[in-house]
């Protein structure tokens, strides 16, 4: 070798590969109770569905017996629950993109196993999208911009496809369940080998945690739509029918709220 040459042109034989950047910590999740409520507020979905409790909790007051007696009350809460369903209505202005957005999303995806869960989410989204676009004009007519008289056309085709939607989601669910509950006897399976060998298995068992939160919240979604297609078909019915009586459709309404509310809040 020439001492005279420069050594850093001379390329190692040996070279170590280039270490990737150190990735920074989890955050560690230190949000208070205040710091989680600011967070669950400033989505329209939050908010929508406190006002969503607040109507329903009213209309349940005002379907018993309890304020018989009190028709100054009576009257007072008549004028709220319908602000507030008024102004669920508002919040409501242009969620339909989120349905066709989530239609693309899961036609153009993977994600699909048949032709028919393609249909149910067809369904689904479509029926869902549908129902909160002609909602808009539902606001509309009872904010005084469109003629009353169109109401209630408006509101049978808005219950319907809602009803439809709910079809959909609930089949879509249900065949959810149906696979995680395959997965979880797999995990249990896989635990009980690991069990039997003296193998750890620390790591199958945070997943078959994780899988039962999953499992549970899937299933409280299932509880939620079903609730809502009763006061949907209740809609469609004009309440007609002791199915449909005010008392029974308003708790279903308070329960579909409460879950929705535990769903949106979890998800902070």
């Amino acid at each position: 070798m020439d001492p005279t040459k420069d050594d850093s042109s001379v390329t190692p034989i040996l070279q170590s590969p280039p270490q990737p950047p150190p990735q920074p910590p989890p955050k560690p999740n230190n949000k208070d109770f205040l710091q989680h409520l600011e967070i669950y507020l400033a989505k329209r979905d939050g908010v929508d569905k406190l006002l969503k409790i607040s109507r329903y909790a009213t209309k349940v007051i005002l379907s018993s017996s309890i304020l018989n007696n009190n028709q100054h009350l009576t009257n007072r809460l008549k004028s709220f629950e319908s602000s507030v369903g008024l102004s669920r209505k508002a919040f409501r202005l242009g969620k339909f993109v989120q349905d066709i957005n989530a239609l693309r999303t899961t036609t153009s995806s993977h994600l699909l196993h048949s032709k028919e869960e393609l249909l149910l989410s067809i369904l689904a989204y479509g029926g869902e999208g549908l129902y909160f676009f002609v909602e808009q004009f539902i606001w509309l007519a009872k904010s005084g911009l469109i003629d009353s008289k169109h109401s209630r056309n408006l509101q049978l085709i808005s219950a319907s496809a809602e009803l439809i939607g709910y079809v959909g989601s609930v089949s879509l669910k249900i065949r959810d369940l149906k696979r995680m509950r395959e997965d979880e006897d797999c995990l249990l399976s896989s635990i009980g080998i690991a069990f039997t060998r003296g193998d750890e298995y620390m790591e199958e068992e945070q997943r078959l945690v994780k899988l039962k939160d999953k499992i549970m919240m899937k299933k409280l979604s299932v509880v939620q739509d079903l609730a809502d297609a009763l006061m949907a078909l209740a809609d469609i019915r004009d309440g007609k029918g002791n199915l449909f009586k005010p008392i029974v459709v308003s708790s279903a309404g308070l329960l579909s709220a409460v879950i929705s509310t535990h769903k949106n809040w979890v998800s902070c």
